[in-house]
């Protein structure tokens, strides 16, 4: 059977690999000129399996406040004239009762852990090249309050088959000796062992190309306007190709992997998918002074912000924006990202040179993405993945190539359509 794969970022590109591999005849439409331009190109570069736990938490709320009205605060709400801004964020409240929150990190876990596998065997299977480093991920704690948490936090992630351990502040230098210009305001950390870090940019890019090896044909350059369909049935997508000319292509079944615009898509089919823009920044840096920069993967636990080694440039990125699909880029955030480099890791890279970008991470309120079948006969979800796209792009792809070929998926999880 003949599929298209709407969207050509890691979860789309991801997916039509794990199809191809299960026997599909696969196509993949973007409108961008190549593979992973959008949400995928400049992420946090972590592998987080051991950040399972969803924004949405008990204690969400009281954080939210605490940062309401600061310019510089890891979350910023910026209220419109959008129901379905306010819908997202009244669902996003409920998804913060402890019991709706333990059944989403649950999920998120047993995705993430299975996702992971999956990465591992694809990247030993390809060879694939994305500036990979396996030395796990450092969760940093500069608040003692929040560090007597880290026992508690350590032995839910057991529970959920994720390996981690509370650092002292001497096992952290051990582990990472450029946290050395921080360590007096360290109050301890984790270390999750198994976690990785890499560039989820030249990850696609260079999936995108096994596709192309193995069949998969990629239309770029080509806009989805519209899905055509009689009843339930989706017949084709109306699209447009960079001169403005109309067409369609078709297909026997198709999936959508459009992040933050999926909803508007499928809206006219009567599909309501809970998923909103959550603008999310990077700041690029060439290393200054190799042995000032880590490559152990850091997470300020305080400041939501997270910096990866990838070869010789540092990636850190952070801050949640609720602002609709504003695209643009604010520098003061840049700024606030570019303090904390400038802070935690003097000397350790080259801020003059510093790259800004901003994308949008397609979000559901309880941060569980949408994986399975839609209400219509031919029309698949995979969707929804928020700040942990890379993460579960692999186990998500498999797991909806196992659904698609009529077969159970390993991980417990929610998806959708299954009874």
């Amino acid at each position: 059977m003949h599929v298209l794969v709407l969207g050509a970022g890691v979860t789309g590109v991801t997916t039509a690999w794990y199809l191809r591999k299960a026997g599909f005849d696969v196509s993949v439409v973007d409108r961008q000129p190549e593979a992973g331009l959008e949400t995928s190109y400049a992420n946090g570069g972590q592998i987080s399996v051991s950040h399972p736990e969803p924004w949405a938490n008990p204690a969400a709320p009281f954080i939210a406040l605490r940062w309401l009205g600061r310019s510089d605060g890891p979350l910023l709400f910026r209220p419109r004239r959008d129901p379905a801004q306010w819908r997202w964020a009244l669902a996003f409240l409920r998804e913060c009762l402890p019991a709706r929150s333990r059944r989403n990190t649950e999920a998120i876990a047993n995705l993430a852990v299975y996702s992971a596998a999956q990465l591992r065997g694809l990247r030993e299977e390809l060879g694939l090249g994305y500036e990979f480093l396996g030395r796990g991920i450092l969760h940093l704690f500069f608040d003692e309050r929040e560090f007597r948490k880290a026992d508690e936090r350590v032995a839910l992630l057991a529970q959920h088959g994720i390996r981690a351990r509370v650092c002292s502040r001497a096992e952290m230098l051990a582990l990472e000796p450029a946290l050395g210009t921080m360590a007096a305001e360290l109050a301890g950390g984790i270390h999750a062992p198994d976690d990785e870090s890499g560039d989820a940019f030249r990850f696609t890019q260079a999936l995108a190309q096994k596709c192309r090896e193995a069949g998969v044909r990629f239309y770029y350059h080509t806009r989805i306007l519209r899905l055509a369909h009689t009843g339930g049935l989706i017949d084709g997508i109306e699209v447009q190709d960079e001169a403005g000319r109309s067409g369609r292509l078709s297909a026997g079944a198709y999936v959508v992997c459009l992040g933050s615009y999926s909803p508007a898509l499928v809206a006219p089919l009567g599909e309501r998918l809970p998923i909103y823009p959550v603008k999310g920044y990077s700041i690029t840096v060439p290393v200054a002074d190799p042995a000032r920069a880590p490559s152990v993967s850091l997470t300020d636990e305080s400041a939501r912000i997270v910096c990866s080694r990838l070869g010789n440039r540092l990636r850190i990125a952070g801050t949640a924006e609720l602002n609709g699909f504003d695209t643009s880029v604010d520098p003061q955030r840049g700024q606030n990202i570019l303090r904390w480099l400038e802070r935690r890791l003097p000397g350790a890279a080259q801020p003059e040179k510093a790259s800004l970008w901003a994308g949008l991470r397609p979000a559901t309120p309880g941060n569980v993405p949408i994986i399975g079948k839609s209400g219509c006969v031919n029309l698949w979800y995979n969707t929804g993945h928020g700040t942990l796209g890379w993460t579960l792009a692999c186990g998500s792809a498999a797991a909806l190539a196992s659904l698609m070929g009529g077969q159970r998926p390993e991980p417990r999880f929610p998806f959708a359509g299954r009874r």
